[in-house]
C-alpha cells in the first residue's frame, strides 16, 4: 500500500509525556522532542531477490538494497525542510564505513540537499553509535533521517525511551499529496494482544490527530493532542504498558470526554 500509494515520507514523532516514565532517569517530560523521517518505500525493504534451492544444503537468498536520487533526494529535502519548521537540526543515519556502496551514496546525495539549507545544522551518525546516542542522550535529537530499515528500528528504539511503543504514532505520507496518505499505530494491530481489552489506544489516537493536521485541521489535531496529554497525566488512566491498570475502553472513554 505505501508503494501504491507512493507514501515515501513515513513519519514518526517522539515525545515524553507528564506522567509517563522513560526507562532512562535523564530523560524528562518536556525534554526529548525529536521526529523520526524514515524513507518508506525502497531502501533495504525492495521486492528485489528471492531463495534458490530450497531445502537443499545449498540453498541461498538474496535481498538487494534500492537506493534512488530521486527517494533520496525527496526524503532529504522532507527533513531539511521539515527540521526548519522545529528547532533547526538534523540528524542523518548512516553505515557507510562498513555498507560502501548505497549508504555512501546515500551520504552523498543528504550533503547536496544539505546545502541547500544553509539555516539548519546537520550531521552524520553511523546508526551503531546514532542508537547508543539515542538511549545516551535522546534530549539532543530534533529530526532524524534514515533509510527504510534504520528508520524502523531506530523510532522503535525511540518509542522505547519515549516510554511505550503503546504510544507511538506514525504518518505514511505522500507530501505532493497526489495519492492519500495512511495513518496508523507504530505497533500496528497487535494481534498477540486482541481481544483482551488491554492494547494502549494512544498510538492509535495521536496518529488520528496526525491525519487532521495532515488534512488542514489543525485546531482539531491540537484538541485531540491535549485530551492524550491530560489522559496520560492521570494515573488512572494509563494502561498496563504505562504501569497502570485501565483498559482500552476507559482509555478511550476519557479521551472523548476531554475532547468533548
Amino acid at each position: 500500500m505505501r508503494r501504491a500509494f507512493r507514501q515515501y515520507v513515513n513519519l514518526r514523532p517522539i515525545r515524553i509525556f507528564d506522567g509517563v516514565a522513560s526507562p532512562l532517569r535523564h530523560a524528562t517530560p518536556g525534554s526529548v522532542d525529536f521526529v523520526v523521517v524514515r524513507e518508506n518505500v525502497e531502501g533495504e525493504y525492495s521486492e528485489v531477490g528471492g531463495r534458490m534451492n530450497r531445502g537443499f544444503p545449498d540453498e541461498f537468498a538474496v535481498q538487494e538494497s534500492v537506493f534512488t536520487r530521486a527517494g533520496i533526494t525527496r526524503i532529504a529535502d522532507y527533513a531539511f525542510e521539515l527540521a526548519a519548521g522545529r528547532r533547526s537540526y538534523v540528524t542523518s543515519a548512516t553505515k557507510s564505513n562498513g555498507i560502501v556502496h548505497t549508504l555512501p551514496f546515500w551520504d552523498e546525495v543528504i550533503a547536496e540537499r544539505a546545502a541547500r539549507f544553509p539555516a539548519v545544522r546537520w550531521d552524520s551518525e553511523h546508526i551503531d553509535a546514532l542508537a547508543a546516542k539515542l538511549v545516551l542522550d535522546p534530549r539532543r535529537f530534533d529530526v532524524i533521517v534514515a533509510s527504510n530499515l534504520f528508520g524502523d528500528i531506530l523510532s522503535d528504539l525511540a518509542a522505547a525511551v519515549a516510554g511505550s511503543i503503546g504510544i507511538a504514532p506514525a504518518a505514511n505520507l505522500d507530501p505532493t499529496r497526489a495519492c492519500p496518505s495512511m495513518f496508523e499505530p507504530v505497533h500496528g494491530s497487535a494481534p498477540d494482544i486482541a481481544g483482551q481489552g488491554i492494547a494502549n489506544p494512544i498510538g492509535a489516537v495521536w496518529s488520528a490527530a496526525m491525519m487532521l493536521d495532515h488534512l488542514g485541521h489543525p485546531a482539531a489535531a491540537a484538541d485531540i493532542l491535549a485530551a492524550i496529554e491530560t489522559s496520560l497525566a492521570d494515573p488512572a488512566t494509563r494502561t498496563r504498558d504505562l504501569g497502570g491498570t485501565a483498559d482500552t475502553a476507559t482509555v478511550v472513554r476519557t479521551l472523548v470526554a476531554h475532547v468533548g
